[in-house]
């Protein structure tokens, strides 16, 4: 079952001689429980197409459909409700709420999007990231992996249509970025869950179900591990 849809998807900074194509005409599709690594060098674009496919930026031109939803045809406020309850985002450096502890961080989401907790899902994804005896904790009596650990319960506990990291294991010790690939892999595995990961490291991307690797904002290859 097709999850994500990214059709002819392009953005260009510029005009004229400084014009860059970070994305360069972009199309591809991911079905519902695959687990994708995004892989190009620095300046390669695929940290642009993350936030395009996330709905953080708006494309130059094409489209992207997240559960047959196109996503550019929705205002900014309606975006930005549909971003909250059905794409999941995780960000190298954690972007947790400093004074906020890890269940209110983890619960963020709802309490943004004014529902109700699902305190089983709660739960359950405590104990799947290691955290039930962490939850009162603030985030700055905490580890980097576990910071990184409560990020993607926050992405998770919407159960979203699509999960996205950005470098998730960049600011981490390699111990620590094996934990997180571990979790991101049980997630997609336990949960079902849809995720794609944008990583420079070819061991992480060896890690997925598919590695797409980008070069000046267009896709080289599509291939399957």
């Amino acid at each position: 079952m097709e999850i994500l849809k990214v059709q002819n998807l392009s953005k260009t900074y510029g005009k004229g001689e400084t014009k860059i194509n970070a994305v360069d005409n972009i199309s591809f599709t991911v079905d519902k429980g695959e687990f994708v690594a995004i892989v190009g060098a620095s300046g390669s674009g695929k940290s642009t197409l993350l936030h395009l496919i996330g709905g953080v930026d708006r494309p130059t031109s094409g489209k992207v459909f997240i559960d047959g939803k196109d996503i550019y045809s929705l205002d900014n406020d309606n975006l930005a409700i549909f971003r909250r309850r059905q794409i999941g985002l995780i960000y190298q450096f954690y972007n947790l709420i400093p004074i906020l502890n890890v269940e209110e961080n983890i619960t963020l989401p709802c309490d943004l999007d004014g529902g109700d907790v699902d305190k089983q899902r709660l739960e359950e994804l405590l104990k799947t990231l290691g955290l039930e005896n962490r939850k009162t904790h603030l985030p700055n009596q905490l580890s980097g992996g576990q910071q990184q650990r409560v990020s993607i319960g926050r992405a998770m506990i919407n159960n979203p249509a699509i999960m996205l990291a950005d470098e998730p294991t960049g600011n981490l010790d390699s111990k620590a970025s094996e934990e997180i690939i571990s979790l991101l892999k049980l997630s997609n595995k336990k949960f079902n869950q849809t995720v794609i990961i944008i990583t420079h490291d070819l061991k992480i991307a060896k890690e997925a179900d598919r590695v797409i690797t980008i070069e000046d904002g267009k896709i080289l290859k599509d291939e399957r591990n």
